[in-house]
């Protein structure tokens, strides 16, 4: 019988595990997609509008507005 509670307890123990692993991903979703998407999958006009401030614009490229700049990265 001692070994089945030890078995209950260490199965409780990976399900609770998984469960906050599953939680801090589910709350975290949103900025990791964005880094992932601004390292990787994004070009021009969608990595351009993921940065805060800045706008896409056909005959100016990325604008940023409050630095002063203009260019693909900020």
């Amino acid at each position: 019988m001692k070994e089945a509670t030890g078995e209950v307890s260490m199965t409780v123990i990976v399900i609770v595990a998984i469960a906050v692993i599953g939680g801090i991903l589910a709350a975290m979703w949103g900025p990791i997609k964005k880094t992932i998407s601004n390292a990787w999958g994004s070009t021009g006009a969608s990595s351009c509008e993921a940065m805060e401030g800045c706008t896409w614009s056909e005959d100016k490229g990325c604008v940023c507005t409050g630095t002063g700049s203009t260019g693909a990265t900020k």
